[in-house]
């Protein structure tokens, strides 16, 4: 007993020593940081490898700013705005800044970005910021030699101009249209006056029209982290990671995790995944497919949904695929489960490449196509969102809500050429395997809008993701 006390003492010690080594950057540390280099190899995706260092992602990122500023000033008379501001507050960061200032963080208190239409001398574009930066100076005009207090300088702008309208991220339908905080509305109206501020107006249309314009050279690199997202989703949806009996919806969440830091990328959104099976009741939330619980393991014979997104270039992407988990002796999934995945190419056909086009309302395109799903007899839904800039993007939706729009809809209500989508839809499908039970096959993929409808940036899944017996990711 005090050899295996004494024994206990000596192990307790030297862990103890080992965790002080390495809280103080001693030697063990480095075993430590070889473990997680090597962890972070076996999680890594081979696609993530085409992803850039972020210094290059910063350069390109900025090579963009000048083609976006070409943009704004005929976006600003479309929408009436004389003189746009943006404040980006320190820890309040507002998420147009990226697409129209370095993507550089700002934590200068209260910054300020102004867009003024200065008539036949063309857009006038200042950064009050806290000090003089170079990265700033390649981009925007010097308000002056030196830099000013921001209310002073601000107020010089509006009385040399004269704007007719002030635009402001307030009043607007979504968030990235209303980040004006009270504070900083007050700085500037008191700034500016009584009689400027009733000029103030929500520069809501022109934040929807800027973040959901897309440059032709943002195809390449976004098309990179569509190839990233589909290959974490499609081993998160096999053996490398899937044990069936063994594994949980948990342990896999985990694994899409450890992927993404492996990928050497962020998402925006947390990982879901669903789990239908044969047995008992499919839950349902708010009328879509319930989460499943973290403990829930999976098992043979269940069909595997993942909802999951990735974070990279300043965009985001979003992605939901299915699988199958085979039974001992199964060697594809049921002919049941195959027709069900059809239904749900069939309705992405139908919205993508017959209904969709530039110019029309995303309420025409619900209405013709969920009319077609009815005559062929596929129970659907579709609930698709612009994405790009940010996952749930501004933009027009194509969706159940989007049916009660008209076509009189205003021009931020209309498909625009070249912006992306998340098609996002399902369709319900009794099952004869599954004793009539209805099974969900639930997609996202993202794409691009042409003359002709929307095109995949990578080709959709057509068949099921099959799952069979394996080892866990070490």
């Amino acid at each position: 007993m005090v050899q295996r006390l004494r024994r206990r003492t000596v192990t307790t010690l030297a862990a103890f020593v080992a965790a002080s080594v390495c809280a103080l950057g001693g030697a063990v540390r480095p075993v430590a940081a070889q473990e997680a280099s090597a962890r972070r190899v076996a999680y890594r995706v081979p696609e993530a490898d085409r992803l850039l260092p972020w210094s290059e992602q910063i350069r390109i990122r900025e090579s963009w700013i000048p083609k976006r500023h070409e943009l704004l000033l005929p976006m600003m008379r479309r929408h009436g705005i004389g003189m746009w501001i943006l404040v980006n507050e320190e820890f309040h960061d507002n998420p147009v800044i990226p697409y129209i200032a370095p993507p550089r963080p700002y934590t200068g208190n209260r910054d300020l970005f102004v867009f003024i239409d200065a008539g036949a001398a063309g857009l006038k574009k200042f950064a009050i910021t806290s000090y003089t930066e170079e990265n700033l100076t390649r981009f925007f005009d010097a308000p002056s030699d030196e830099p000013r207090p921001p209310a002073q300088a601000l107020s010089e702008m509006y009385t040399k101009y004269q704007p007719k309208t002030v635009g402001l991220s307030i009043r607007g339908r979504r968030g990235q249209t209303r980040t004006l905080g009270y504070d900083a509305y007050r700085f500037i109206a008191e700034t500016l006056g009584e009689e400027a501020e009733r000029t103030f107006v929500s520069a809501g249309e022109l934040i929807e029209e800027v973040l959901d314009t897309r440059l032709p050279e943002e195809m390449p690199h976004y098309t990179d982290a569509v190839a990233v997202t589909e290959a974490i989703v499609k081993r998160a949806l096999s053996e490398a990671v899937i044990t069936p009996g063994r594994t949980t919806v948990g342990d896999v969440r985990n694994a899409l995790y450890d992927m993404l830091w492996g990928a050497g990328v962020r998402t925006w959104f947390q990982p879901d995944l669903r789990v239908q099976r044969a047995s008992g009741d499919i839950a349902t939330s708010r009328g879509f497919l319930a989460v499943a619980p973290e403990g829930t393991v999976i098992l043979p014979g269940d069909v595997v949904h993942i909802d999951f997104g990735i974070t990279y270039m300043g965009f985001d992407t979003d992605w939901q695929k299915m699988a199958y988990v085979l039974k001992p002796g199964e060697t594809d999934a049921p002919a049941g489960l195959k027709q069900a995945m059809a239904n749900s190419n069939t309705l992405q056909d139908a919205l993508m490449l017959r209904h969709a086009r530039p110019g029309m309302t995303g309420g025409a395109v619900f209405n013709a196509t969920m009319a077609e799903m009815r005559e062929k007899g596929i129970e659907a839904m579709i609930y698709s969102h612009p994405i790009g800039a940010q996952g749930h993007g501004l933009g027009t939706s194509i969706d159940f809500r989007s049916g009660l729009r008209s076509d009189t809809t205003a021009l931020s209500g209309r498909l625009r050429p070249g912006s992306y989508i998340s098609i996002e839809l399902n369709t319900a499908t009794a099952i004869p395997e599954w004793g009539g039970k209805k099974v969900f096959v639930m997609f996202e993929d993202d794409a691009y809008l042409t003359a002709e409808g929307y095109r995949f940036f990578r080709p959709r899944q057509e068949g099921w993701y099959l799952i069979r017996g394996g080892t866990v990711v070490p």
